[in-house]
């Protein structure tokens, strides 16, 4: 059960209040919540519900205005821009909507990137990033740059990127939104997998109720605060506050 698993994330009594003129707004208004090391979870909800503001937290994108985020036994709240700079280049991975691949570079390449920033010589960055590839199922396409491949490979191509690093935590923010209802199944499948086999843990945030179905547990985020938290394994938990 996932009550005796290790959870790589904890958020306390999280809000995050904007000031637009002289009003406030509470993008997120006390949420607190546990993820499990192994877990694929979604948060979703509407647009406006805080739950990109939440990804952007739990990353460490954006600062609280109160409450705490232990994240492998780091409180995020307390780190400054350099250290948190750091901090995500050791601990996490992206994939992001748009893939944000180079057009200039192939499919290697660009699953390399990440290494590079951290110093990894270049045999050693490409050898994996090759592994990488195989495993999100493009061994055909390794020499392909960005506009030789469709929607769907190019966002397994951002998986690979987001995994080369070998993150504690994969964060996706509406990671197939850009691709079409069949495309878009075949990566989520490809994402639960990965998770199972790594045993990553990966936060995904989506709009889409059928997509965030593909998660083990769902967090449904309306005006800022948790109000259902959907158990995909069998036992049903419902939260209402």
């Amino acid at each position: 059960m996932a009550q005796k698993r290790e959870a790589v994330i904890q958020v306390r009594n999280l809000y995050k209040i904007y000031r637009i003129g002289e009003n406030r707004v509470r993008a997120l208004n006390g949420v607190s919540l546990n993820i499990y090391k192994g877990e694929f979870c979604s948060i979703v909800g509407p647009s406006g519900s805080g739950k990109s503001t939440m990804l952007n937290m739990l990353a460490g994108l954006e600062k609280p205005t109160k409450g705490e985020i232990v994240i492998s036994g780091t409180h995020l709240e307390n780190l400054n821009e350099s250290q948190l700079v750091r901090f995500r280049r050791e601990h996490v991975g992206f994939i992001f909507q748009s893939f944000n691949l180079l057009g200039t570079m192939n499919a290697v390449e660009n699953v390399a990137l990440p290494l590079m920033f951290r110093g990894v010589p270049r045999k050693n960055r490409l050898e994996k990033a090759d592994k990488m590839l195989d495993l999100v199922g493009l061994s055909k396409h390794k020499n392909h740059r960005p506009n030789e491949m469709s929607g769907g490979q190019q966002q397994r191509v951002g998986v690979a990127r987001a995994l080369v690093v070998e993150p504690e935590i994969i964060f996706a923010d509406e990671p197939t939104g850009n691709l079409d209802s069949n495309t878009s199944a075949e990566v989520m499948e490809l994402m639960k997998k990965i998770v199972r086999e790594q045993n990553q843990t990966l936060v995904m945030v989506t709009h889409d109720n059928h997509l965030a179905s593909f998660a083990d547990r769902i967090f449904h985020i309306i005006d800022g605060k948790i109000v259902q938290i959907e158990d995909n394994r069998g036992k049903g938990e419902v939260v209402r506050k």
